[in-house]
């Protein structure tokens, strides 16, 4: 029974002691870090992971007596000791590696971290084809260049600039970042034109060939986007070949001030040469917890610990070691203990001396990653928190610019809100929703200390000349065409061109080449595609701006304006002696004439009681009348009305005289100005639905449209070449071989009116377009040509081109207006305001005749009341009656009174 209990006995014991080391936490968690310790990244990575883990350890609040083991591996640059120095630190067991700087370096070991399953997390390899679906245990605490690059185009695209050359070392870094470049550009519909690769070594030699070779190139705009490089090759040697003036733009990532913030200030002393070079550093915001550590930096060097100043990256480092020592005391807590076991898969694997059998695998290393991945704190270089691509959220960037000596903050880019004064919160979303009009920079020194705009491009001067395909006209040659005998191009068109040349801020060699033949207009249209094609670099001359060729060629601003418009015969209406006359037609003048009698009457009869003027013989009365009604129209009657309802009268009288006299001078002004169409075409659409030809000029796009957009068929379609055959088809007409009406654009039928007057313009242009420059797509110089025209039509150098060929002393093409004359005023556009007057007139003589009646009752019964009985006649007759009445009327006001009186008190009678 000994022999049974004292084995048992021996097992409890192991097992129980087994249990207590498993579930110990370890004394110490070793961390491994990649890097290159001689760079300008790994000298100021070095000395704050050390003083990061120094802090960790020195933390009693963080890992719980857990010491932190910082394993640093100097890798040199190279991607194959890199991955032996990864193979390494994982013979170590460390829980995580923190690096590598360099992204080829990184490409390697991520794929031996997913391997062995230990979290790589690194504070410098930015090139963002690391993707956490290719690389998952690969974490970025970093800017992506994704970010960088958007932030880069943002740059180019605010001063509109188009291409630029890039210059880039030829790794995965400068290959794939540069890459993300040319995705962003091409959103702001700019791009590349240009990649000069760099070995990774930077040799000047290298250098100065390829800085020699684009000085041959148009664009000016050059992106650096190499490693950071403390002897500024690139920048001295474009300084030896006077590449710093004012003619070229420089454009940095942030290996630049990555590599200038860890200048001494002594160094920085020097670096004038640098002036007007525009870069971009990672933002961290400003903190008491960063500028304590900033101080503390300098201590360090003192001491030695540090031998250079601090840049963005070694603030990232710093917070790098935190963030895992925070992920490894979470992991401990759940966990308790950190193991590894062997790959099956590697242990059976059969190698001469390389012992990968040995390594092992990390088992809590998918619970440490989701760990760090859903860190957040905030650390020297801002908030700590990762997307969902395993890359750090994005904290944006600073605008640099180097004036003289001195590195100025002239603006902040966010992901958020673009290029801004002040900087963003970047994590309130991902969305990218700003517009250019919201992008806004501080005043930027430029190479050669100029702050305007540098143009960005120029055409070089080994260039060839700027093929210039120019229409040789047959008709209208006033806007463009060879002159004959010579091979001299001029016109309007090309005064415009010239005019804006000279605007244009740098020397455009230039050569005209005349297409067509001289004796038949050119289709405009081939022109157009040549320049597509590129036979021509351009295309200057009466070119229409039309939606099909936009899709080919991109076009100049506008420098006229145009459309297609119909032209058809007219008639002069002025030559007629009574022309007067045509405002009304006969049934208005009669009524106008019968209107004036009927007033007379009228006031005639309201005045003839109360108004001595309006009495005396008949003749008298009745000179008066008319003179009266017709004076009116003058305001010139020397008589007066008294009673109140002539007043009233008059008051309708004279509103109704104003309407019509004043509609009278409206036309009569019309019919003297404009000419009448002869005719019977009003419109576009009254063109169409008639089957009469219509003409066209040779070579126009007017042909195209008519029968592609309109659908007229072409069979109606006469192609015309001159404005001698513009003349001699309208007026043969349809009916004589010509054609009804022609259709062509605004500038030429305006020049042509201007020799004739017997045609006209019916309407307005039904279609609207202008005349520009096409040039081949994205070529700078439409955009330059474009701001030329802009400023001489704000200057009036436009205007004063088209008077130097169009005007002569007495008119400009275009001034003389053709319109349609107005209708004859007839009756019935009047009648209501003759109803009007009519009813007042009505109702005037109306109450007139009740109140006569009324009088004329009340006085014969007041006559008859004081009258005897023996004196009345006995009968009436009905036509005394009337002729009393009558009389009565005739009388005047005062007579009537005073028979009234003597009614009312009748004298005695003499007795005898």
């Amino acid at each position: 029974m000994k022999e049974l209990v004292i084995p048992q006995l021996f097992v409890s014991i192991w097992l129980l002691v087994n249990g207590f080391v498993i579930c110990q936490r370890p004394a110490v968690v070793n961390l491994g870090a990649i890097f290159t310790f001689d760079s300008v990244i790994g000298k100021a990575a070095k000395p704050a992971m050390e003083a990061a883990v120094s802090d960790i350890n020195n933390d009693t609040r963080i890992l719980n007596g857990t010491k932190l083991n910082l394993l640093m591996d100097d890798v040199n640059c190279s991607v194959f000791l890199g991955s032996v120095g990864a193979f390494q630190l994982v013979e170590e067991e460390v829980v995580a590696i923190i690096g590598p700087q360099s992204s080829g370096i990184a490409h390697m070991i991520s794929a031996i971290a997913n391997g062995l399953q230990v979290p790589l997390i690194s504070y410098a390899a930015t090139d963002p084809t690391l993707s956490a679906l290719q690389f998952p245990f690969f974490i970025r605490t970093t800017q992506s260049d994704s970010y960088q690059m958007a932030a880069m185009a943002d740059l180019v695209d605010f001063f509109r600039w188009r291409e630029v050359i890039a210059i880039v070392v030829d790794d995965e870094y400068g290959r794939n970042g540069i890459g993300a470049l040319g995705e962003e550009l091409n959103k702001k519909r700019a791009k590349i034109s240009y990649k000069l690769f760099l070995s990774n070594q930077l040799d000047e030699s290298e250098i100065m060939d390829k800085l020699n070779k684009s000085k041959l190139l148009g664009p000016r705009v050059y992106v650096v986007h190499v490693n950071p490089d403390p002897r500024l090759r690139i920048f001295t040697v474009a300084r030896k070949l006077q590449m710093m003036t004012d003619n070229y733009t420089w454009l940095a990532t942030d290996w630049l001030s990555a590599t200038l913030d860890s200048f001494p200030p002594t160094k920085k002393a020097s670096l004038g040469f640098l002036q007007g070079v525009v870069g971009l550093r990672q933002h961290t915001p400003e903190s008491s917890q960063k500028r304590a550590f900033m101080s503390r930096w300098k201590g360090m060097q003192r001491k030695g610990s540090a031998s250079s100043e601090l840049n963005t990256y070694g603030l990232q480092a710093y917070d790098t070691v935190w963030i895992v020592a925070y992920a490894i005391e979470r992991f401990l807590d759940e966990h308790k203990n950190i193991t590894f076991s062997f790959n099956s898969k590697l242990v059976d694997m059969k190698t001469s001396g390389l012992q990968i059998e040995k390594l092992k695998v990390f088992t809590g290393g998918n619970d440490l990653l989701d760990i760090i991945l859903q860190t957040n704190f905030t650390g020297l270089s801002g908030q700590v928190q990762f997307n969902q691509d395993q890359n750090v959220f994005s904290g944006g960037y600073d605008v640099i610019n180097i004036d003289q000596v001195s590195i100025r903050t002239v603006g902040y880019w966010s992901n958020v809100s673009g290029l801004s004064l002040s900087p963003q919160d970047a994590r309130k979303g991902e969305q990218n929703s700003y517009s250019r009009v919201d992008q806004r920079l501080q005043n930027i020194t430029w190479p050669g200390g100029k702050t305007e705009r540098p143009r960005g491009w120029i055409i070089a001067a080994d260039e060839r000349p700027l093929r210039i395909g120019v229409p040789n006209r047959a008709s209208f040659v006033e806007f463009v065409t060879e002159v004959h005998g010579s091979h001299r191009i001029e016109g309007y068109c090309i005064d415009v061109f010239l005019k804006a040349r000279e605007l244009v801020p740098y020397d455009v060699p230039y050569m005209f080449e005349p297409f067509g033949d001289g004796q038949s207009n050119p289709r405009y249209d081939d022109l157009v595609h040549m320049v597509a094609a590129d036979v021509f670099d351009a295309a200057v001359g009466d070119i229409a701006i039309l939606t099909n060729r936009t899709k080919m060629v991109d076009f100049s601003q506008p420098y006229a304006s145009t459309g297609l418009v119909i032209v058809a015969p007219i008639r002069n209406s002025k030559s007629s002696a009574w022309v007067f006359l045509q405002p009304f037609t006969v049934e208005m003048w009669c009524a106008i004439a019968a209107s004036f009698v009927m007033i007379a009457v009228v006031i005639w009869i309201l005045e003839h009681r109360v108004n001595n003027e309006f009495r005396g013989p008949p003749k008298r009365q009745l000179v008066t009348m008319l003179m009266f009604s017709f004076s009116t129209l003058f305001k010139t009657n020397q008589e007066t009305t008294k009673s109140s309802l002539g007043r009233l009268v008059m008051v309708v009288w004279l509103f109704v005289l104003m309407v019509i006299t004043a509609s009278y001078t409206a036309s009569l002004s019309s019919i003297l100005t404009v000419q009448q169409l002869s005719s019977p075409i009003t419109g576009i659409d009254s063109l169409i639905a008639s089957h009469w030809p219509i003409g066209y000029q040779t070579g126009s796009f007017a042909y195209d449209y008519l029968s592609d957009s309109l659908y007229i068929p072409r069979s109606r379609l006469v192609s015309l070449g001159s404005p001698e055959e513009y003349e001699s088809a309208l007026r043969r007409g349809p009916s004589d071989g010509g054609v009804a009406a022609i259709v062509d654009e605004l500038l030429y039928v305006e020049l042509f009116l201007s020799k004739q007057k017997d045609f006209g313009i019916i309407g307005q242009p039904f279609t609207r377009a202008g005349w520009g420059f096409a040039f081949q797509r994205d070529s700078p110089l439409a955009v330059d040509m474009s701001t030329a025209i802009l400023s001489l039509s704000e200057s009036g150098e436009l205007q004063k081109i088209r008077e130097k060929w169009f005007c002569t002393m007495r008119s400009c093409p275009g001034e003389k207006k053709n319109r349609q004359e107005p209708n004859k005023l007839n009756l019935i556009s009047f009648w209501g305001l003759y109803l009007l007057c009519g009813a007042f007139c009505l109702t005037a003589i109306l109450v007139f005749l009740v109140r006569m009646v009324c009088q004329f009752a009340r006085y014969k019964r007041r006559q008859m009341q004081s009258s005897s009985p023996s004196t009345m006649p006995s009968s009436t007759r009905c036509s005394q009656v009337i002729r009393h009445f009558f009389d009565f009327i005739d009388e005047k006001e005062e007579v009537i009174k005073k028979m009234f009186s003597q009614c009312e008190n009748p004298q005695p009678q003499a007795s005898s």
